[in-house]
């Protein structure tokens, strides 16, 4: 188990530098730069800079020197220093642009990701197991539903539904008045009375495939003889059920870690935007609108550590739960 670890860790090192690397080539590909598009902005409010201004800019910016110089520039004040470099669109610490919404995606996206496997795994045990019942139908139509309908719709239904029928503030995370308060039990109370709304939205279309995932997995082991050993020994349907082909059916969840976490950390970048919540998704969409190449390079560098360790993650969890994977 050591030895396999120790591969999968080693392999991600080359991984995680040749991601970087095409991380950073990838947000120079379109035309332009982060003066160019500054300077479009301007124009649109009706101010302009001139021709030798935008060069200055660019020479200030170190926007002219090589790739190669600029990528290491980048990636060594990151790896020796730990700073993630200066957003141009901000004028701030891309660290603490990053860090300041981390607290907030991070607590939403665990507990829509907490949700949705509360409701996916029981419900897929049961619909395998209650095969063509009234209740699998409706789960089935449910099913259907959550993965049809998209993230962004149901969002904009639900703030209808709160803003005419339950009268409550919609959008954001905290009615006005609590935007810029210290933090209180009145504010935290307004905050779940926010919370609901992403939640629901995330946690739908997660529960909905990985319902119909469990289902499947779940009827392909019950018809295997080792489950028809186990009910021959004696043991109740529940034993049976929860012990021996739920562990096996579960392999499909554990490998989702891998790009769970990613996810965990951008949040759903449409919901955000169309939810207003103060996340790190809308960021990084206008990061990379803004070719603004620090904030956007840190975000997609830091999404992709946080695959890769998933990945790894998986793997482990993986060996761990089916010992055939290790000897594989």
């Amino acid at each position: 188990m050591i030895a396999f670890i120790g591969r999968r860790a080693l392999l991600a090192i080359p991984t995680l530098i040749f991601i970087s690397f095409i991380s950073f080539v990838i947000i120079q590909l379109p035309p332009g730069d982060y003066v160019t598009s500054y300077a479009a902005q301007l124009r649109q409010q009706g101010d302009y800079i001139s021709i030798a201004q935008e060069a200055a800019m660019r020479q200030n910016l170190g926007l002219n020197d090589p790739i190669l110089v600029q990528y290491w520039r980048w990636i060594s004040n990151i790896v020796f220093r730990g700073d993630f470099g200066h957003s141009l669109e901000w004028n701030a610490p891309v660290g603490s642009l990053i860090w300041d919404r981390l607290a907030l995606t991070l607590a939403i996206s665990s507990l829509s990701l907490v949700f949705t496997w509360i409701i996916a795994i029981p419900v897929g045990v049961y619909s395998a197991t209650r095969q063509y019942s009234i209740l699998d139908h409706l789960f089935t139509v449910f099913g259907f539903l959550g993965k049809g309908v998209p993230d962004f719709l149901l969002a904009l239904i639900l703030m209808w539904i709160g803003f005419m029928y339950l009268n409550i503030d919609v959008g954001g995370l905290f009615s006005p008045q609590y935007q810029n308060a210290p933090w209180s039990w009145d504010k935290l109370v307004n905050l779940l009375s926010h919370l609901w709304i992403p939640l629901v939205v995330l946690a739908t279309g997660g529960a909905a495939g990985l319902i119909r995932v469990m289902r499947a997995n779940m009827l392909d082991e019950l018809g295997k003889p080792y489950v028809e050993t186990a009910y021959a020994q004696g043991l109740s349907e529940r034993q049976v059920v929860w012990n021996y082909p739920v562990r096996v059916a579960l392999n499909p969840f554990i490998s989702t870690v891998g790009w769970s976490l990613p996810a965990l950390f951008s949040g759903d970048v449409i919901t955000a935007v169309v939810l207003n919540l103060p996340t790190t998704g809308p960021l990084l969409l206008q990061a990379l609108k803004m070719q603004d190449m620090y904030l956007a390079g840190s975000f997609i560098l830091i999404l992709s550590v946080f695959t890769v360790i998933g990945t790894l993650v998986s793997d482990i969890l993986l060996a761990w739960f089916d010992p055939r994977i290790r000897y594989a």
